[in-house]
């Protein structure tokens, strides 16, 4: 098994956070790694979404926990490997703390889990930004 965690402090509240999570059609307006994306039914526990990221084939990923304000789990699978990602909100004192928790499974976990996590620093830093700007 591999694992990585990436973290972000934003001065924000939970429900402005959770406002761009569960809004999948605008999540690449401030994640360089989708091209696109297609949610498959409500944000909830159960539902899929398609998700394209640049010069690759799309990928199906099922929400495993949706907990408003305070995040939401995708799993992945490709083939024997499985993608788990925790997109986590933690309150704090004059704002949040934004985590990004993955584990990767299977045989090619230690090839597969450096290039999903590779851009997550990039990523919760262009959250942070939109959040911050208003």
């Amino acid at each position: 098994m591999w694992s990585n965690e990436t973290a972000i402090e934003i001065d924000a509240t939970p429900d402005r956070i959770w406002s761009c999570f569960s809004d999948v059609a605008g999540w690449p307006e401030w994640n360089a790694g989708i091209e696109s994306i297609e949610l498959l039914g409500p944000f909830e526990r159960g539902s899929r979404f398609i998700m394209k990221p640049p010069e690759m084939e799309p990928l199906e990923t099922e929400l495993v926990e949706v907990t408003p304000d305070a995040g939401f789990t995708d799993l992945t699978e490709l083939g024997e490997n499985a993608v788990r990602v925790e997109h986590l909100i933690e309150p704090m004192t004059g704002g949040v703390r934004v985590i990004y928790r993955a584990t990767v499974s299977g045989p090619q976990a230690a090839e597969i889990g450096p290039m999903v996590t590779s851009d997550f620093a990039d990523v919760l830093a262009a959250l942070k930004r939109k959040v911050e700007a208003g």
